[in-house]
This record gives C-alpha cells, structure tokens and sequence, in this order.
C-alpha cells in the first residue's frame, strides 16, 4: 500500500474547509486534483472515508479515524521539517480557547529564557484534546477529562469561573453572581471544548442552552444580550470584548487547567513545563 502525504493534505483539507473547492483554494491546486487525490487514497485504503451529498461533505465513521491519524502524520512530518531546518528541538503546546490567561506571555518568555534549545509554539486547536489526538501538538492544556486509556496530564493550577455577560445586562452591575442568577437564561456552550454544561445547576433549575464551537462566535452573541456565557478565568485575560463584561460565579467550583499527553509518547519537556506553569498559578 502507496500513501502519499498529498493524499493526507487533500482529505484533511476537505473536511477543514468543508468542502472540495474551498479544500482546492486552500492547498493551490485544481478541483480535480483534489478529488482525484481522495479518490487514490480511498482505493489504496479501501474504504470509504467522506459522505458526499449536494449540499455538504462529511467524514464517514472510518474517516473520522483516519483524519485524526492523518493530522498527526502531517504535525509530526512539519515538525521533522523544522527542526531539521532549525537545528532545533521544538515544543508545541495546544490549547482550545484561552492558553494560560494572564499567564501566557510570563511562560513563553521564561521557557525561552530557561531552554533555549527548546523553541516553543504555542497551537490554538479547538478540541476536547487541545489538538493532542489530531497531531498538531506534543502537549495540550486541557481543562476536562480526558479519555485516561490513551492520555496521561497533571493539573497546574485552578482558575475561577466567571461568566460572560452584555455590559447592559442587568446582572453586569454586580460584582459577582450566583448559579441561580442565570437559571432563567439562555446559557452559549461549547459541549466539544467548553468547561460548562447544565449539570452546575439542579435538574430543575437549569438554564437553557444554544451551542457555539468558536470563541469569536461566543464573545459576539453574548454581545447581543440574548445569551450568558460561563468560562475559565483565563478566556477573560486572553479575550476582553468591548460589549461584554465577565463576573465571577461566588458558588460555582473552580476550573482544573491541566497538562495533558500522550501516554505511550510522553515529551521529554513535559516535566519542565508542569514546573513552569505550576509556579505561575502558585504565584498568583
């Protein structure tokens, strides 16, 4: 069996762009030759990986699996690439919405003070897995459960939880708010990345909810005041937003903000990152 790095490029391209033509722009080549680089890949595997239909294009069970392997084929071929150019070794860290909040920028320059030899990325990847299980990062800072089996992490800090609101909102007065303040309200989730779900309140207390995968997205409906959002401390640092105000919630529990990686492929570097990033949330 021939595979080909192309044939990876063009399938996680589809599925990215949503589609063959907006797949074809993005990589610079022709329509056909996307198609006809899916088409060898789906020979050479034997199975089918995408749904296509008029108006969409999906992956099939098998190719969700497969596009998971084949982002982390493609992460690691890039990454051979720098560090063979650079001279090198290179440390990709991901993370779904926000990093590390105020603690960003003091890590990115002491872990570049403190290894050199190491460069250090930071990779926004918006999955349960900071982007860990699509290859595009050797760490995630993940703030949820993570399927045990395959990821190893270890918690760094704790983070509160605060919630998102339109500066004209009635509640944006106060300087903190209650779980029962927003039982009455629509409540913006993210049930891939997000760390809120209905299950902070009681069962028949609970808020109602519409669902968004992109923190633009987030911070723009909660603008409109038809919505509140509930997030880590961290998306308040990295994301202020004129029209939007963030409080603190005085009874939800704190946020976890771990490490995470893989449990079979452990980085080197990770034990000096846990160290780095739990005495930035100590010290806070």
């Amino acid at each position: 069996m021939d595979l080909e790095l192309r044939q990876l490029r063009c399938l996680v391209a589809i599925v990215d762009e949503g589609g063959f033509t907006d797949a074809a722009i993005a990589l610079g080549i022709s329509q056909a030759g996307v198609s006809r680089s899916l088409a060898s890949l789906e020979r050479a595997l034997g199975v089918r990986l995408l749904r296509r239909t008029s108006r969409q294009v999906t992956p099939t069970s098998t190719g969700l699996r497969v596009v998971a392997h084949a982002r982390r084929v493609l992460g690691e071929v890039e990454g051979l690439v720098r560090e063979a150019a650079s001279g090198q070794a290179s440390l990709r860290i991901g993370y779904a919405w926000a990093a590390l909040g105020r603690h960003t920028l003091a890590f990115q320059r002491g872990w570049a003070e403190k290894h050199p030899g190491t460069e250090l990325e930071l990779v926004r990847a918006n999955s349960a897995t900071a982007g860990l299980a699509e290859g595009v990062c050797e760490l995630g800072v993940v703030r949820g459960a993570l399927d045990e089996r395959r990821f190893d992490s270890a918690i760094v800090g704790l983070e509160r939880r605060l919630c998102a609101l339109a500066a004209d909102d009635p509640l944006a007065r106060r300087r903190s708010v209650r779980l029962a303040d927003l039982a009455g309200r629509t409540l913006l989730v993210d049930r891939r990345t997000g760390t809120t779900t209905t299950e902070l309140w009681p069962p028949d207390a609970r808020p109602a909810t519409r669902e968004t995968h992109d923190i633009d997205d987030w911070l723009t409906a909660i603008s409109t005041g038809r919505c509140v959002g509930m997030t880590a401390e961290s998306t308040a640092h990295q994301y202020p937003r004129p029209g939007v105000v963030y409080r603190p919630v005085r009874d939800a529990e704190p946020i976890a903000v771990r490490l995470a990686w893989w449990r079979d492929d452990p980085h080197p570097a990770a034990p000096a990152v846990i160290e780095s990033l739990a005495a930035l949330y100590r010290s806070a």
